[in-house]
């Protein structure tokens, strides 16, 4: 999900500069964006474990660009949150305090659809959202204890250990999926008749707001599909980790094959789980297309 949620947001940050008028912005984003799609992802897979593991420096002379955070050849060390039960119910707060959020402001956009009249409804509920986070972790910081790596003879301990592998394979297919994403969206934005901006911009509107309020909602008809199969491919091209030495699902499935010597079994579990991964998120944006889809009679 995190790889998802990053490929589509940088995608979009690059579709916008490749349709920008600056020609700088327009030749950065062709040159990453057909760089990336022409080369083999297992390629820039070795090339990111390389550049993590042979282009930083050992643990005795540790890059730390934030307080409490470390880059090395090892790896990347970050502070961790320890307060058991605490944490857990700080973090159950936020997760519902920002879906009431978003479920009030999705009502007051279809009431505005409905009535034509403007509401704060999102507003309000974002601000609640807010003071609710805000005052769960006041009342619980007191539980919560924040750990920091320390630098050892050998290693660091505490905090959290991000493995060079693992490094390697968010930074090498965030990239890649970001460079078919990014075309994606240029194609459903460029898809949308030059009479929409030219609408947008005779009601008053900014570009800006043209491309949130009047472009984009209906670009978004057009991207989904094909962002559908790019996120399973993401799913999909997940099992590449094994050339990093990565243990995901497809090595944890392969130790377990050697281990019980149930081969058909072992693949048949390995694909229904990609299976169940992939059916849910073609499912879900499927809804969610449909949700978008105008009303027929």
């Amino acid at each position: 999900m995190t790889i998802i949620a990053c490929s589509t947001v940088l995608g979009f940050v690059v579709a916008l500069g490749r349709r920008s008028h600056n020609p700088l912005a327009s030749a950065l984003a062709t040159v990453f964006i057909e760089a990336t799609r022409n080369t083999p992802l297992v390629v820039q897979l070795l090339f990111w474990y390389s550049a993590v593991t042979f282009g930083l420096p050992p643990m005795a002379q540790a890059f730390e660009p934030l307080n409490g955070v470390f880059l090395t050849d090892r790896g990347l060390y970050l502070p961790s949150a320890r307060g058991g039960a605490a944490v857990s119910g700080v973090m159950a707060v936020m997760l519902i305090a920002i879906a009431t959020a978003l479920v009030a402001t999705i009502a007051g956009r279809r009431q505005r659809m409905v009535t034509g009249k403007p509401n704060r409804y999102g507003r309000i509920a974002a601000a609640g959202a807010l003071a609710v986070i805000a005052a769960t972790w006041v009342v619980a910081s007191s539980r919560v204890e924040v750990t920091y790596p320390v630098a050892g003879k050998f290693n660091f301990s505490g905090g959290i250990t991000l493995t060079p592998e693992f490094v390697a394979i968010v930074l090498g297919l965030v990239i890649y999926s970001t460079a078919f994403t990014s075309e994606i969206i240029r194609g459903g934005i460029d898809a949308i008749g030059r009479g929409q901006w030219e609408a947008g911009r005779a009601t008053g509107l900014t570009d800006g707001q043209t491309l949130r309020l009047v472009i984009v909602p209906q670009a978004l008809r057009i991207i989904i599909p094909p962002m559908t199969s790019q996120y399973i491919n993401i799913v999909k091209n997940s099992t590449l980790a094994l050339v990093v030495g990565f243990p995901e699902l497809n090595f944890v499935t392969a130790t377990t094959i050697n281990q019980t010597g149930q081969a058909i079994e072992g693949i048949a579990i390995l694909m229904l789980a990609f299976l169940a991964v992939s059916a849910s998120a073609s499912l879900l944006m499927n809804w969610y297309h449909r949700r978008l889809a105008l009303p027929t009679r």
